[in-house]
């Protein structure tokens, strides 16, 4: 189960590990919203469950105004490190791990036999897209970046992300403010699966990684010229199939018209 905890953007209170089980978001009668335990007195908002399922964030019922990433959530959501909850006027990050780098390693070729790694967009302008990292992607603004973050402050040139063999790299180019990983503040990191990356405060994206190719037929099952002929072979069974059925159905229909013209014979007199 991975660690997070929740960061109190404001600083309203220390971070707090999320341990498995229930933690409640609760407001206090000051109008202080924080991290309880379970006693009785405070209103519940929410609450933070953590299973090995993953994470959710349930919404106590008639309870207005949770939203997750900026969207509103009425009952319930799942969560991932580096989402956004906030409740009565309060932001809460979902802190998780993640391997930042001082120094990061020096540009390498484009290898072509790297897997089809994704950066799916999660949130922002490029929600539903989805960038394949075949090649070094340039984060900024303006047309010559790959992925292109439509804001007159952001870098032209802010960051990149590349693989590295199996390995994937997010270089910072210099920019002001960082990106941000799994809820953490960096400047170079290295990306794992699943994996959430935000620019510029709100355009947040997931990277993605495919499911290994299955293995070869191991000895003793039939080889791939045996899985070819057999496919070819079905085609075949399913036409002589077909043929057969042919007779039945011309007799059938023949049958069907002798006796609907013949209750049209007798049922006239």
């Amino acid at each position: 189960m991975p660690s997070l905890q929740v960061h109190f953007s404001n600083r309203q209170q220390p971070d707090q590990p999320l341990q498995p089980g229930v933690q409640r978001i609760v407001r206090h009668a000051s109008g202080t919203v924080r991290l309880d335990d379970g006693s009785v007195g405070p209103l519940l908002l929410a609450q933070y469950c953590l299973d090995d399922r993953g994470l959710w964030l349930q919404v106590a019922n008639g309870i207005r105004g949770i939203h997750v990433n900026g969207r509103p959530v009425r009952r319930m959501a799942m969560l991932r490190a580096g989402d956004a909850v906030y409740a009565d006027g309060v932001e809460m990050v979902v802190r998780g791990d993640c391997e930042t780098l001082t120094h990061p390693p020096g540009p390498v070729a484009v290898d072509a036999d790297n897997p089809q790694v994704l950066l799916r967009g999660v949130g922002g302008q490029h929600h539903g897209r989805s960038f394949t990292l075949d090649s070094p992607r340039l984060v900024g603004r303006g047309r010559e970046a790959d992925i292109e973050i439509d804001n007159p402050a952001f870098a032209a040139g802010h960051a990149r992300i590349e693989c590295h063999g199996d390995k994937v790299l997010l270089r910072d180019l210099g920019s002001a403010d960082g990106s941000v990983v799994n809820g953490n503040p960096v400047r170079h990191c290295w990306l794992q699966p699943g994996d959430q990356v935000v620019f510029d405060g709100h355009h947040r994206f997931v990277l993605e990684v495919p499911l290994l190719p299955r293995p070869p037929a191991c000895e003793g099952k039939a080889s791939n010229d045996d899985d070819a002929g057999a496919a070819e072979a079905m085609p075949v069974a399913a036409a002589t199939r077909r043929s057969r059925r042919w007779p039945w159905l011309l007799l059938s229909a023949v049958l069907l018209g002798v006796l609907i013209s013949a209750l049209l014979l007798f049922g006239a007199r």
